[in-house]
């Protein structure tokens, strides 16, 4: 069947279409993705404001229409952090249920990390063993670790690269004291975490998923994603501690023209880095593998393991 999953993220709204079937890997058959940056339309209080509201409702109705355009026949929305943590978020959901029709799961922090640690799984196979995995979304970080399709430890952290560069880059670029203080909560906000996981012991594979992964690889020399999903991508802590002084001392504009960075993430990929910088170091990781599967795959599969075989 062909399945559509819609996801409102912190950053983007992004449908993406697959033809699946129980048993079988989803195959892509179309993206439809909006930059819509909720995190970085909240009022003082917390709420999403009129304007983003409006903007949310005008793109889901047109991530409909895409849908039934390329003949989806069942459509899986979901939001994330930045409605999850939004003061109105049952206002919000409720409007957009009366005008498009779609009503929104909301995940939690532990329910986006489970999902996409059983994306990463699936991509990588029971062979991988124990698995680390990390995503850096615009709203949170998910860290899952397990050696099941269920992981046994799973946390969200509220240090998603386009929230953290909305409350603590203000600079273009940035203060190199903001950069420091930035440094220091990220990594007092990781440290609270790593003794729930160093239980578990040593993983056997370490990967991450996100966008904000995908770039910092191709900084440090990783294929280009025209080269294909199954070219194996790698980033090196030590690749990405040379890189992070590099970002700080950049403009916007300045990291948007280095190889892979799109215009639209540019701004946030320092705090971005300099997660991904805190958590490889905090947790021992010297090299980790990218994932092209995460959070939308995990929510397919979740969908398939539901359906009866045909």
């Amino acid at each position: 069947m062909r399945l559509g999953v819609l996801d409102v993220g912190s950053n983007t709204v992004h449908l993406l279409v697959v033809d699946a079937h129980p048993g079988a890997r989803p195959l892509p058959a179309h993206s439809h993705k909006a930059d819509l940056r909720l995190a970085q339309l909240l009022d003082e209080d917390g709420s999403i404001g009129a304007e983003g509201v409006d903007r949310l409702v005008a793109v889901v109705q047109d991530a409909l229409q895409a849908a039934e355009d390329k003949g989806v026949e069942e459509l899986l929305p979901f939001a994330t952090s930045a409605v999850r943590e939004a003061g109105n978020a049952d206002d919000v959901l409720t409007r957009v249920h009366a005008e498009t029709g779609v009503m929104l799961e909301v995940l939690s922090g532990a329910q986006e990390a489970r999902l996409t640690f059983l994306a990463a799984r699936r991509w990588f196979g029971w062979s991988a063993g124990k698995l680390l995995v990390l995503d850096i979304g615009g709203g949170s970080l998910e860290v899952a670790y397990g050696i099941d399709e269920e992981p046994d430890a799973a946390v969200s952290l509220p240090l998603g690269a386009g929230r953290l560069t909305a409350g603590w880059l203000p600079g273009d670029p940035p203060e190199p004291a903001d950069v420091k203080a930035l440094r220091r909560h990220v990594r007092t906000e990781i440290a609270r975490t790593v003794g729930e996981f160093a239980r578990f012991g040593v993983p056997d594979h370490v990967v991450a998923t996100s966008k904000t992964f995908k770039q910092l690889a191709r900084l440090a020399g990783a294929a280009r994603s025209a080269e294909g999903l199954y070219v194996q991508r790698e980033l090196k802590r030590r690749s990405l501690e040379e890189w992070v002084p590099q970002l700080a001392g950049m403009t916007g504009e300045d990291r948007s023209r280095l190889p892979g960075v799109s215009e639209g993430r540019a701004g946030q990929l320092l705090a971005g880095a300099l997660v991904a910088e805190a958590a490889m170091d905090l947790f021992g990781v010297e090299a980790l593998e990218i994932c092209p599967w995460a959070l939308r795959e995990g929510v397919i599969l979740r969908r398939l393991d539901h359906m009866p075989p045909r």
